[in-house]
């Protein structure tokens, strides 16, 4: 990511200075890239990025992280022995409005068996197992570490003809 933003800007300097730009531009250039690079995470990138980090210790390797597509977005995807893992994540500062897990209800399951079944048929993967785990995390503003719970195999693909169509 980092190395990427740096050959981005720079690209953006070799333009500026091809066309004369000003160094003030260059700059303003560099002082927004840097800004957007480290620009401070949202609490839902903190707790995927912590989720990712509690499933890799369980042994788990992370294959896909925001796997998007224009149904929505897998959180994470990972590998667990032979089985393709669709983890969604989900985080909160507390369990006042609900237990996290209680967010993933019976149409976001539907959205994200639509998702992995699209990722699966994507990448040749159909006759693999497959499961839907959700990692809950509870990470409250004045502390350094989150709660972490894992829900392994916490739903079954849900709907009507995804796996045949």
């Amino acid at each position: 990511m980092v190395r990427a933003e740096f050959l981005r800007i720079q690209l953006r300097v070799t333009e500026i200075n091809r066309g004369g730009g000003s160094m003030a531009s260059y700059r303003a250039i560099i002082a927004e890239r840097l800004r957007r690079v480290f620009a401070p995470k949202t609490l839902g990138q903190r707790g995927e990025a912590a989720a990712a980090r509690f499933l890799k210790r369980l042994g788990y390797k992370i294959v896909a992280r925001g796997e998007r597509d224009k149904q929505g977005e897998l959180d994470l995807v990972a590998v667990d022995g032979r089985t393709v893992v669709f983890v969604e994540v989900k985080t909160r500062r507390s369990a006042d409005a609900g237990h996290p897990v209680e967010a993933v209800d019976p149409i976001k399951q539907r959205r994200l068996t639509r998702l992995a079944v699209t990722f699966l048929k994507r990448r040749g993967l159909l006759d693999e197992s497959a499961r839907f785990d959700i990692v809950a995390v509870t990470w409250p503003a004045d502390e350094r570490k989150p709660t972490i719970e894992h829900f392994p195999n916490a739903f079954e693909a849900v709907g009507k003809r995804e796996f045949f169509s």
